[in-house]
């Protein structure tokens, strides 16, 4: 739309729509909190005092006067001046905001017409982004870079960090309180997943957090200073060229610093750096030209130089980087003999929107126990990874939170790793007596009763339509009702176990002996689930069959006395191809969602069993392919490397009836609509170079 209907190339454009994102998400903030707001503003005279800016800063959100209201915007005609309200919005936020001031875009919407801004507008304004929660914002910001980073209107991406990798460091990190300095903090996602780790403390990120960013780009910048502003958030961000310059004068002075640089520069003037103070390590390596042969250790040992003395550090690095030879491991030596180096996490490829390259999270902790002091804990997590897309890779929540399940055994954090456990049986239960219950956000549906009656009713309609009268016992095939005789009974010692099993929790004791037991005891529960699962894919097939197929004798209504079945009681209405259509499409609804709720239990129980079986005693213990504690004589004799994956050694294969055909099922689905979608895409392309070509 954009590109055939205004002056802007693919590269232009972005910062305009950015925009608009900005006041969609800001004016979805806006009312998630405004009436928890209104609801405790004091009265005077019976009138509550007016909204503020600071009332909805408490709330990590952004006060929006009427005219930068996202409805307002939606509600002009053609025949107002689209452009100049949106820029009127803009002024309007940035004169309640200083650090917003001459960041949000303006001038570039007056490059585009007037029915071009009200269809994009339209568009940011669906009905269901009207009911989404959580980070929408940053979802959609990462859809946009991604589509826009191959037409390079970003610098191809280098600035920006998949959510799944700055969520696990931010967590590793813990921020407490302090100031958090992100040297490459590109579009702000560091600062804003470190807010979140505060709010999940109960505590207000705006009063416990200071953030300083640099950032060469500025571009960038406004990127940055829009994310955290829809957050509600502040942070001095600078341009700068971080190598040659220290604007913030942090040296030293950082509770945190969490970045994620660019890899591998090799062409920093060695000159310029050579007695920066931010170098206690010396230069990692010069060549001949007089640069540094790359820059990644230029960039390990400023983080390092930041913190303070009780300071924590968490950023993505190169995997070169941690096994790198020659000048290069002697700064890694140095790094090592201060006992700093805390974690370390290797990361599969696939991970970045923009590149395919393999990386490694590096964690470094000033203030280390002292039994700690010469061990590195080193973390493989290559094997762990949900496939998104063909090409992208993430975690799922759970999978990031068995991860720091490892750190906080480390940390000798017993109890949030029991607390962990403890939840994932909570969840299994949960979801467990919803296969029973009405599904929140699913109105009026109970998955595993509404299968069934779907089922019982479509089996009556395919009896009848076979006879053209009310079906009599055993007129169905045997294998039928045999089949839905046994999973009503299954579906009942399924209810009951849930039951006993919801009882027994109450009186759950939550040591880590209880807990195991606890998670051996639900196992019964977690192969039910799994079990109902293939009986309702195998009733549900075998009952479209048999509805699809022709009746008995061969007729699509068979004949029956004029008001009277063929056993002398009244004839049913004779059941239309489509009713029957549609019931076959309704009992098909209801085992999506019966499926679908019963997977979700034994989902939680395999988390909960995937922690207990690795870490039996709730205690940090070596597992092959996976976590060693490695101390610094082991280091030193591997030439001080830092690669997890050469100290955790290989992960067993898996055994047969280990293999997870779901999962692999779900990955092949995902590779073939990923295929399908890039096939659709590549027809549409040839059929326009076609037309181009005048074929």
């Amino acid at each position: 739309m954009l590109r055939a209907n205004s002056n802007y190339a693919s590269n232009e454009y972005f910062l305009p729509v950015m925009g608009l994102i900005f006041l969609r998400h800001a004016y979805s903030r806006y009312l998630t909190v405004k009436n928890a707001i209104e609801a405790h503003l004091p009265t005077r005279e019976g009138r509550p005092r007016a909204l503020t800016k600071e009332d909805f800063s408490q709330k990590s959100a952004i006060f929006l006067r009427p005219e930068a209201q996202f409805d307002t915007l939606v509600a002009l005609s053609d025949g107002d001046d689209r452009a100049k309200a949106i820029i009127d919005a803009m002024e309007s936020i940035e004169a309640d905001y200083e650090s917003l001031r001459g960041v949000l875009p303006k001038s570039e919407y007056q490059e585009l017409s007037n029915p071009v801004l009200g269809q994009l507008l339209r568009t940011l304004n669906p009905e269901e982004l009207k009911r989404v929660s959580g980070d929408v914002f940053g979802r959609i910001y990462e859809y946009f870079l991604t589509q826009f980073a191959d037409q390079k209107a970003h610098d191809g991406g280098e600035f920006f960090t998949p959510v799944s990798l700055v969520s696990l460091i931010a967590h590793v990190i813990d921020p407490q309180g302090g100031s958090l300095l992100d040297p490459a903090s590109g579009s702000g996602g560091m600062f804003v997943q470190s807010a979140r780790i505060v709010e999940e403390q109960g505590r207000n990120p705006v009063d416990r957090l200071t953030f300083y960013g640099l950032e060469k780009n500025a571009t960038t910048i406004r990127l940055a200073k829009m994310n955290l502003a829809v957050h509600g958030l502040e942070g001095d961000i600078k341009r700068a060229i971080t190598y040659y310059e220290d604007p913030h004068e942090l040296l030293g002075k950082a509770d945190y610093v969490m970045a994620n640089p660019p890899f591998n520069v090799d062409e920093i003037d060695a000159d310029k750096v050579k007695t920066d103070p931010r170098l206690p390590f010396g230069l990692p390596g010069v060549n001949k030209k007089g640069k540094v042969s790359n820059g990644n250790y230029i960039w390990i040992s400023y983080f390092y130089s930041y913190l303070n003395e009780q300071g924590r550090a968490g950023f993505v690095m190169s995997s070169q980087a941690s096994s790198a030879g020659r000048d290069e491991a002697k700064v890694r030596q140095k790094l090592v003999e201060t006992g700093d180096v805390d974690i370390m996490i290797a990361i599969r490829s696939n991970f970045f929107y923009t590149r395919t390259v393999p990386c490694e999270l590096w964690f470094l902790n000033r203030s280390k126990p002292e039994a700690n002091r010469d061990k590195v804990l080193m973390i493989d997590a290559r094997n762990i990874y949900r496939k998104v897309t063909r090409k992208i890779f993430d975690f799922s929540p759970e999978q990031e939170r068995n991860l720091l399940a490892i750190v906080w055994l480390y940390r000798s954090e017993t109890e949030r790793y029991l607390e962990l456990v403890a939840g994932y049986c909570r969840r299994m239960l949960d979801e467990a007596a919803a296969c029973f219950n009405v599904v929140v956000g699913v109105t009026g549906r109970s998955p595993l009763p509404d299968f069934t009656d779907a089922l019982a009713t479509l089996r009556d309609d395919v009896a009848t339509r076979a006879t053209g009268r009310s079906p009599l016992p055993g007129e169905m095939p045997e294998e039928f009702d045999e089949s839905m005789s046994l999973f009503t009974a299954d579906v009942d010692a399924f209810r009951q176990a849930v039951t006993e099993q919801q009882a027994l929790w109450e009186e759950q004791n939550p040591t880590n002996g209880e807990l195991k037991a606890a998670v051996d005891r639900l196992s019964w529960l977690a192969e039910s689930s799994r079990n109902l699962v293939k009986q309702i894919d195998m009733l549900f097939k075998l009952t479209s069959r048999l509805a699809q197929s022709e009746p008995s004798n061969g007729q699509a209504n068979p004949p029956s006395p004029p008001g009277k079945g063929a056993g002398g009681e009244s004839a049913p209405a004779c059941i239309r191809p489509n009713d029957l259509r549609k019931r076959i499409k309704a009992l098909d609804e209801a085992r999506a969602l019966a499926v679908e709720q019963l997977k979700h239990v034994r989902y939680f129980w395999k988390q909960a069993k995937w922690l207990t079986e690795r870490f039996p005693n709730a205690e940090l213990r070596e597992i092959e392919g996976l976590v060693k504690l490695v101390d610094r004589a082991e280091i030193a004799a591997n030439d001080w490397s830092l690669t997890p994956g050469r100290y955790v050694g290989v992960a067993p294969e898996m055994e047969e009836d280990g293999f997870d055909f779901e999962e692999a099922l779900r990955e092949i689905h995902v590779e073939l609509e990923d295929l399908n979608t890039e096939a659709v895409r590549l027809a549409a392309t040839i059929k326009k170079n076609f037309e181009e070509l005048g074929i």
